[in-house]
This record gives structure tokens, C-alpha cells and sequence, in this order.
């Protein structure tokens, strides 16, 4: 009888296989860049809304309303940048989370369970802080949903603008832990965010989204067709009284992301490498610009450490996000028996983990949902989300620096193309033809190297052999 084999023991942030690092490496380069127009975009905003000379403009430009008010439409430009732009950001949510269920992390229940105890925690601790800070404070419970986000964008800015080489592993766990968190912030305000329904806008709206999933079923193709209707749905979504967000993360979910014989790219993966750079380099930082221009001033300042909703966000982004998606990871590793990449320390989770502190575009809008009708708290809010932000993204730098030479030395091992064939070494170790180009390379090298020796050690000889060469300056004229 054949002895069972023993398993592989799983290992938490291990190496990536070749094709999910691509697909990485291809988001996180359009998300980096996004997120650096978002961070010029809210420095912008805060610019214009601060200086008094532009303060009046600002505020003239985010509340003028355009749109046909006879379909419900007649919004302020704020508004639109909140519900019409987010909603493209939040479809490009949707393919992702669609692609991470069928080929990516997700698909697999054992590796999915990470990232998803991971963002559950990482969501249910910050609200969980809040909620004491607020209890014990006496402030309004209203708020706890806003420090529960993580904005992707923003963090892999800030991971761009502190130059550190964050191993793929750690960087593809950032980006599925924001895919599962903007899930359950979607969830979070379908849920708590919908007051009344229009049960006529909304039938309207889901007939709309099943003519969508089938036209797509049925292969037809053309932009004119969906774009049309894709906005149809938007709009009766909105009218439904739910976030017309929603729409966009129902339809990105409906694309098909698992690729058929022959094909480079699944629909899904075509469609979200189209609209990736319009939400990251536009709808995004448009929404920056007209929701992040708040009143920033010392006493804005201290109240933020004062007030007990703003205090509540702070710590929940900070504190609370560290530590849940720190202790999740932990969790999730302890009872599935799998073990932490030899090339990693829980050192490195726990500041990736501070870095998903980072909570801007969705703590943003959740703001204004939770404080709707009140503008003083809502700014207040604001302002906390960017304090908050700002020491998270402190933190995360101080951490990550501290590791940075080790990442650094991982990242050049990963990157590594020797026989230059296009895929890194590392992906080719067990394969007999990888070390055979990459002995044709060495002995390239070998020949090359012996032929210069050749050439310095003629040339040495043959000074020596010419009267009067170097060394006999006796027989050289006056």
C-alpha cells in the first residue's frame, strides 16, 4: 500500500503564480497614478476652499445644479461627482470582485478565507471603536459605518510617494482586501443608507439590469448599446431611493471574467482595462476635489480630538483598522493551519495593515450619508477622515521604512530576468530549458570577459616590448 503523500503546508502571502502578478502589477500601476491625482485633487480642494479670495468660487461651482429636473435629475455638481462619478469607480469594484471570485484569490475558499476575515475584521473593529468612543462620549452612533473603508487609491499613493518596493504579495493582499472592503461598504450603504423606496423607479431599475445580463449572455456587443442603457439603470437606481452606486457594482458583476478557449481577456478584464483609467484618473479625483474641500482651521483641529464623532473616526481608522485586519490575518492563518511566507514577518502585515487606515473616498461619501442634512457635522466628519488618513499614512511610512532594504531585496529577486525571456527567474527555477538559456548566457558572458582579458593582457605585453615605453623615461629627449 502507497503511503499517502504529505501536503504542501499553505503559506499566508506566499508568491504569487505568474498570472495573477501580472494582473497585479497592471491594476496597482493605474491605481498608483490614480492616486496620485486624488492626492493632488484633495490638496487642491482644501487649497480652494481655504483661501479666502477662493472660497466663494468654490463653493458657487460644487452647489450649482444642472440635469433635467422633470426625470429627478436636477443636481448640484457635488451631487453628480457623489452619485453619478462613484458609480463608475464602484462598476470597476465590481469586475474586480467578479474576476477574484471565478480567477483570482477568492475563487479558492481556503485562500479566500485571508482577505475576507481580514476586511471583516479590518471593518468590524473601526465600527466597534467608534461605537465606544461614542458611547462613552455621548456623541451620535450615526457615523460608525464611516472609518470602516479603505481607499486603495490613496494607499498605494502614499506607497508611491514614500518610493518603497512592497513585495507583490503584500501589494496583491492590499488590493484583494480593499476589493472585499468596498463589497461590504456597498452592502453597508444598500443596507443602512436607504430610506424611502420608489418600488416603480426601482422595478425599472433591476428590468434594466436583467436586459443587461441578457444582452450580455447573448454575445452582443457594441458600447452604444450598453453605455445607453447603463445610464437608464442609473438613473432609475437613483430614483429608487437607493445609492446610485449601486447600479454600477450590479452591472460590473454581471460581466463575464473567466476566459474562454483563445482568448487573451475575458470581457470583464477588457472592459475593466477600458474603464480603470477613467475611474482612477477622473471620476475619483472629481470627487475629491468637490467632496474633500472642507474648512480646515486650528479650532477645526483641536475639535477634531475633542468632539466625539470625529475622535470616533480617527481611532476607528487608525487604531481600529490596524488592529482588526492585523488580528484578522492572524486568525484567518491559525485556523486554516497555514503558515506566513518565509520571506515575510507579521512585522510586515501589521504595517500593511496600518496603511489600510487610509479610508478616503468611501469614508467620504459614507460621511455624508450618515450626517446628511447636518453640514457642520458632515464637514467635522470630513476633516477627521482626513486627519485620519494623514496619521495612518504616517504611520504606514514609518513602518514600511523600516523594512524597506529587506522589501527592496525581495522585489529585485522577483523582478530578475537573467536569460531575458520576459518572465522572471524566479517563476522559471523548476524548469530545464530556463537553465540551459541562462548557461548560454554565462558562457556568453565567459567568452566575453576572456576575449577583453585577451585584449589587456596583449596590449600590456606589447608596451613592454616598445623602446622607450612606460617606465623608461632615461632615454626620453629633454
Amino acid at each position: 500500500m502507497t503511503a499517502p503523500r504529505p501536503s504542501t503546508p499553505r503559506k499566508v502571502l506566499g508568491r504569487l503564480s505568474l498570472p495573477e502578478r501580472t494582473y497585479v502589477a497592471d491594476a496597482l500601476r493605474t491605481e498608483t497614478v490614480g492616486g496620485v491625482l486624488l492626492l493632488a485633487a484633495a490638496v487642491t480642494a482644501l487649497l480652494w476652499a481655504n483661501i479666502p479670495a477662493l472660497h466663494d468660487s468654490y463653493e458657487s461651482v460644487s452647489h450649482f445644479h444642472f440635469g433635467p429636473a422633470a426625470l429627478g435629475l436636477d443636481l448640484s455638481v457635488a451631487h453628480w461627482a457623489a452619485d453619478g462619478l462613484l458609480a463608475v469607480f464602484f462598476f470597476v469594484a465590481g469586475i474586480e470582485l467578479k474576476r477574484e471570485l471565478v480567477a483570482g484569490d477568492l475563487r479558492d475558499p481556503k485562500a479566500a478565507a485571508l482577505p475576507v476575515v481580514a476586511a471583516l475584521c479590518g471593518m468590524a473593529v473601526p465600527a466597534l471603536v467608534y461605537v465606544l468612543t461614542n458611547a462613552t462620549g455621548g456623541g451620535s452612533l450615526a457615523g460608525w459605518a464611516v472609518p470602516t473603508a479603505t481607499d486603495i487609491a490613496f494607499a498605494l499613493a502614499v506607497l508611491a510617494v514614500i518610493g518603497t518596493s512592497l513585495p507583490s504579495a503584500l501589494r496583491a493582499f492590499l488590493l484583494t482586501l480593499a476589493v472585499v472592503d468596498d463589497l461590504f461598504a456597498i452592502l453597508i450603504i444598500a443596507v443602512f443608507f436607504t430610506d424611502d423606496l420608489n418600488f416603480a423607479a426601482l422595478g425599472g431599475a433591476v428590468a434594466g439590469l436583467v436586459l443587461f445580463w441578457l444582452l450580455l449572455r447573448k454575445g452582443v456587443s457594441g458600447w452604444y448599446v450598453y453605455v445607453p442603457l447603463a445610464l437608464v439603470v442609473w438613473a432609475l437606481m437613483y430614483n429608487s431611493g437607493i445609492h446610485a452606486t449601486i447600479a454600477g457594482v450590479a452591472m460590473g458583476l454581471m460581466l463575464r471574467c473567466h476566459r474562454h478557449e483563445g482568448e487573451n481577456h475575458s470581457p470583464g478584464e477588457h472592459i475593466e482595462h477600458l474603464v480603470r483609467p477613467l475611474s482612477a484618473g477622473l471620476a475619483v479625483p472629481l470627487f475629491a476635489l468637490f467632496s474633500a474641500g472642507v474648512s480646515v482651521s486650528g479650532g477645526a483641529l483641536v475639535d477634531v480630538f475633542t468632539t466625539p464623532e470625529t475622535l470616533g473616526v480617527v481611532l476607528g481608522l487608525v487604531v481600529g483598522k490596524t488592529l482588526g485586519i492585523f488580528v484578522g490575518t492572524w486568525l484567518a492563518a491559525r485556523f486554516t493551519r497555514a503558515s506566513l511566507s518565509d520571506d515575510l514577518a507579521w512585522a510586515d502585515v501589521f504595517a500593511v495593515a496600518s496603511l489600510a487606515g487610509i479610508g478616503f473616498t468611501v469614508s467620504l461619501l459614507i460621511g455624508e450619508l450618515a450626517f446628511e442634512g447636518d453640514q457642520t457635522m458632515t464637514g467635522a466628519v470630513k476633516v477627521s477622515v482626513l486627519v485620519g488618513s494623514l496619521i495612518a499614512a504616517t504611520l504606514a511610512t514609518v513602518l514600511l521604512k523600516l523594512r524597506n532594504a529587506k522589501y527592496r531585496r525581495l522585489w529585485e529577486a522577483e523582478e530578475r530576468d537573467e536569460d531575458r525571456d520576459g518572465i522572471p527567474d524566479i517563476y522559471e527555477e523548476d524548469d530545464p530549458a530556463y537553465h540551459l538559456r541562462l548557461a548560454g548566457v554565462y558562457e556568453r558572458k565567459a567568452a566575453e570577459h576572456r576575449r577583453i582579458a585577451q585584449e589587456k593582457a596583449a596590449a600590456r605585453h606589447g608596451l613592454a616590448e616598445v623602446p622607450g615605453g612606460a617606465g623608461d623615461d632615461h632615454h626620453r629627449p629633454a
